[in-house]
């Protein structure tokens, strides 16, 4: 594409669709509207007419202004400085606006998002030589982003060629010239520490690889029930007030992702101010630094203007695609893709495409795939392997998962966790519903888990699920005849689904012990609470009566013993159990001496 501007005209307003007489322009061309130099993105071409969605508010524009067309797609620029940083739907670095305007965005302030005044220690790849021949990806050096996270100089997909000079080790500006390329047109280019991407392409990689390792996210209904492989695709449905946005931001705070990218996508604003407050205090579990180093966060509350929700989810998978050419395993947590399929809506709408489903676009459900297919492990151009691995929220309204961006979802993510409205009111958290959410890496995520933690993992998880889905049908009873019409062993068998729910399940994000749990943690508290049923269940069998079992005081031990002891504390864990079966023991020697003198 040309990145000659060019002028034009404004004919018409439609809201935030804005038609110009632009000849020459080209469609995804980013333009400046108006005489404040408003953004916006060419959508749709009519002759020499073409029709911009602006990403700022249209108000006051007015037919016959002028408009110019910048030559280059929406980008957004990929350099050091990233992390950290809090930028709005199109990469505008919302700390700096702050600084420089107050608490309200002035309608055409552009900022570079990326300090250009900040020098970086470059340090160039020892094992490059002038003449080499430089590919997309390949390493060209390294920058110390934060005290966590080395940021490793690629070759942009644009500049690969001869390497006709490399700088030495030293401090440099980002525009400053780091090295010289001779490209295969026989054209010398200039480059730089930074480099600027077009946000709806895919950037480029060698090949897909397949997932190895799960997403550990310290959340045991998540790691334990339903495992998400790093660089897989995920989703998490609920209705209003169900936590969703706790889950994400759980997830956000514990999860083992190198990187972590949050794009609050239509959100409400002080769900936001929560994230910006909370994260700079939080404690890394993996690193023990500050959360912030390997984090950074692309904020469009619900009262930005609404288009600009659409660009805000590229925006975000661009920037993880990026860390993922340096080999990084990088989290994408869009709250929500509900919002971001709202926008769709309105845009088709003002253009007067036909509606289809709930007015949605017919292109929905290609729009949500191409999404949710740049998530991958992938075989870098010259970093190793490295991850995208996308979680999106959506909020079905009054907790329809029938309706068209849950259902579209549901078929193309792998892990569904789905929350429930009746947990939630019933103060389970997280409300993810046992019954209703799916994992598709089970099988390959027990490989890990048997080699990492234990080898009865899958067993034990089958187990439990098992279980939960006996007592979901013995509840049904008890709803209809009451407690009395169940046997011994059926109270028993709800009693053992309790202390998985309470002492498992249950999670509180607000407890400094619980909040976070490691894979062995979560193994050893599901192997105490099959334990103390399955221990139970033989008692019951010799004759014990299950109103005895159920006064034992270890039944509450077992359930505090999340918010007891730590993920370092895992010894304490095994103790535990093992002094539970010394207890069973000693009630079922009394019970044979009680019946020995009964005889």
């Amino acid at each position: 594409m040309s990145t000659n501007p060019r002028s034009g005209t404004i004919q018409e307003i439609n809201g935030p669709i804005v038609t110009i007489q632009l000849p020459g322009a080209r469609n995804g061309e980013q333009v400046k509207i108006g005489e404040l130099g408003l953004v916006g993105e060419v959508i749709a071409l009519d002759g020499e007419e073409a029709i911009v969605q602006a990403y700022e508010s249209t108000e006051g524009l007015r037919p016959g202004e002028p408009a110019e067309g910048l030559g280059w797609p929406l980008s957004v620029e990929l350099g050091p400085g990233l992390l950290g940083g809090i930028f709005d739907g199109i990469q505008r670095p919302l700390e700096q606006i702050f600084l420089r305007a107050g608490d309200h965005i002035p309608r055409g302030l552009t900022l570079p998002s990326l300090d250009r005044e900040r020098s970086w220690h470059f340090v160039p790849d020892p094992e490059l030589e002038i003449g080499a021949e430089l590919v997309t990806g390949m390493r060209l050096g390294t920058v110390q982003e934060t005290d966590t996270i080395e940021h490793r100089i690629l070759v942009p997909p644009d500049r690969f060629g001869d390497l006709l000079e490399l700088a030495p080790e030293g401090e440099y500006r980002l525009e400053q010239p780091i090295g010289r390329v001779r490209t295969p047109d026989g054209r010398t280019r200039k480059l730089k520490l930074y480099h600027r991407w077009p946000v709806r392409t895919p950037r480029p990689f060698r090949r897909r690889d397949h997932g190895i390792a799960p997403l550990i996210t310290g959340q045991r209904i998540l790691d334990t029930f339903f495992p998400l492989m790093k660089g897989s695709k995920g989703a998490i449905p609920g209705p209003f007030g169900a936590g969703k946005t706790m889950v994400q931001q759980q997830i956000a705070r514990w999860s083992n992702a190198d990187i972590v990218v949050y794009v609050g996508c239509g959100e409400r604003g002080n769900e936001l101010v929560d994230v910006l407050e909370s994260f700079p205090k939080l404690q890394d579990p993996y690193t023990g630094r500050n959360l912030m180093e390997r984090t950074l966060l692309v904020a469009n509350t619900s009262n930005m203007p609404v288009v600009a929700r659409e660009a805000s989810v590229y925006v975000g998978l661009t920037i993880a695609e990026y860390y993922r050419d340096q080999g990084y395993d990088v989290l994408v947590l869009a709250d929500s893709t509900s919002r971001w399929a709202e926008a769709l809506r309105e845009v088709s709408g003002r253009l007067g495409q036909m509606p289809v489903e709930e007015g949605y676009p017919a292109y929905l459900a290609s729009r949500l795939a191409a999404v949710y297919e740049r998530a991958g492990r992938v075989e870098t151009g010259g970093c190793g392997n490295g991850s995208v691995t996308l979680v999106g929220a959506v909020s079905p309204p009054g907790g329809d998962f029938s309706e068209p961006v849950t259902a579209h979802t549901k078929e193309i993510i792998q892990t569904f966790w789905a929350l429930s409205k009746d947990l939630a009111d019933a103060r389970h958290y997280p409300a993810v519903d046992w019954v209703g959410s799916f994992s598709e890496h089970v099988h390959t995520a027990a490989e890990w888990w048997h080699r990492e933690v234990d080898r009865d993992w899958e067993n034990k998880r089958g187990s439990a699920l098992a279980l939960l889905a006996r007592d979901a049908e013995l509840s049904r009873i008890v709803n209809l005849v009451g407690p009395e019409a169940l046997s011994s062993a059926q109270r028993w068998e709800l009693e053992g689904a309790a202390l998985i729910k309470e002492g498992v399940l249950q999670q509180s994000a607000l407890d400094p012990v619980d909040s976070f749990a490691s894979p062995e943690k979560q193994f050893l508290l599901l192997n105490l609470m099959l334990t103390i049923y399955h221990k139970g269940a033989e008692l019951i069998e010799l004759g014990v009566p299950v109103q005895e079992l159920m006064t034992l005081p270890m039944l509450t031990r077992a359930r505090r013993a999340k918010q007891t002891y730590n993920s370092r504390q895992t010894d304490k864990l095994r103790e535990m159990l093992e002094e539970i079966v010394l207890e069973f023991e000693q009630v079922r020697l009394e019970y044979a001496k009680f019946e020995e003198h009964a005889r």
